[in-house]
């Protein structure tokens, strides 16, 4: 659903005096609560509405470019791995595309500069690239799925 028409399903629900509306696809929900006034003189309706919408899950993802920030590195002092973890939110992906290989996969090597997944935010996909050299021991995200700002997205054995 696009913002216009999101904008004309709020204009429609505001001039037929519904309370509530909800819509839920396969991509996303969307919630549109009114709360009408009471009286003559009082300001017009209130709408609020939160949207939450599910990842992108078409085929070919577009060209982006280079993610500048990269992600951010800790030790793991019990086990002496490196984190790597997200330097944004949004939907992270292994592969460029459904039929595509995995960018890394766990017991591969890497350098610094490996692109390791992509990560879409705001429709833009951006290529995060490592800034250790060392092993894919363990994925902690799911490909397609959300992730949140500095959350762990693998685990690197340094060289």
């Amino acid at each position: 659903m696009t913002i216009n028409e999101i904008q004309d399903l709020i204009k429609f629900i505001a001039k037929a005096g519904v309370t509530e509306v909800e819509i839920e696809k396969k991509d996303f929900k969307i919630t549109i609560k009114s709360q009408m006034p009471k009286r003559k003189g009082e300001p017009e309706s209130v709408i609020q509405v939160p949207v939450a919408i599910a990842p992108h899950a078409a085929g070919v993802l577009p060209e982006a470019p280079v993610q500048e920030a990269t992600p951010a590195v800790i030790e793991d002092e019990s086990d002496n791995y490196i984190t790597v973890k997200s330097p944004m939110i949004g939907t992270f992906y292994h592969r460029s595309a459904p039929d595509k290989d995995p960018f890394v996969e766990v017991g591969q090597s890497i350098k610094n500069g490996d692109v390791l997944c992509v990560i879409e935010a705001m429709k833009l996909f951006n290529e995060i690239e490592s800034e250790v050299a060392g092993k894919i021991v363990k994925f902690l995200v799911d490909d397609n799925s959300p992730v949140e700002y500095d959350q762990p997205l693998f685990l690197v054995d340094p060289f």
